[in-house]
Parts: C-alpha cells; structure tokens; sequence
C-alpha cells in the first residue's frame, strides 16, 4: 500500500512541477502564468483534487478497487503523454518536457503496482 501511495504522491508532484514550468513559459495571452497567481493556484488546485480519487483507493486492496484506480490512472498517463506532444509544439522549454516525460514513467510504474501489487494468493482456513 505505501508503494502504491508514493508512487500516487511522486506523479502528483511532478504534475505540479510541470504546471509551475509551464507558467514559467507562458505561450500567450491566455495561458497560466506567474503574473495570474490566482488562476496559477486554481490549476494546481484542480490537480490536487483530480489526484484525490487514485490517492484514497490506494488504501484498499479489492481487485475491482485496484482495476478502477489504474483505469483513473491510465488517463493521467494519456494526459502525461499530451504534455509530451504540446511541450514539443509549443516550445515552453526542456525542462517542461523533461518533467511530462517523468510523470508519464511514473504514471505507468503507478499503473503496474496498483494492479500487480498484493495479487499473491491468499489461503484462509476458514
């Protein structure tokens, strides 16, 4: 379960790091940036809450809670793997795309715990 937790906290850290890159190197007049704190704060609040979901079924171990959280965190691997692409295009720096190509790793490395971890069998006596 701490595996599992810890991997959940690095991918959201890193999704953090890269929203403060990204206003780092704001692309236009409607992007994210450092002189908007407010909006800046509303992104990464909206990051901590869409991690909430994958971080509390962390803490239980049924198959069908651990399928439904790697799904959950399937679509911030592909949201990760996005980043990548618009990183590219966009032009917003290495360290942006340094960062994406972390969070989509620790993405998947998160999936395959999530669903491999805890799978041993089990024998009660009941």
């Amino acid at each position: 379960m701490s595996k599992k937790i810890l991997l959940i906290v690095l991918t959201l850290l890193t999704a953090i790091a890269a929203i403060l890159l990204t206003a780092r190197y704001p692309t236009g007049p409607d992007t994210i940036s450092y002189d908007e704190p407010v909006s800046l704060l509303i992104s990464i609040g909206m990051v901590v809450v869409l991690f909430l979901p994958p971080l509390l079924l962390a803490f239980f171990q049924h198959f069908i809670v651990r399928v439904i959280s790697a799904i959950y965190q399937g679509f911030i691997a592909i949201a990760f793997i996005g980043l990548i692409l618009a990183s590219f295009f966009a032009s917003a720096g290495i360290s942006v795309t340094i960062a994406a190509i972390t969070g989509t790793i620790l993405s998947i490395a998160s999936i395959f715990v999530t669903l491999f971890m805890g799978s041993s069998k089990n024998t009660y006596s009941f």
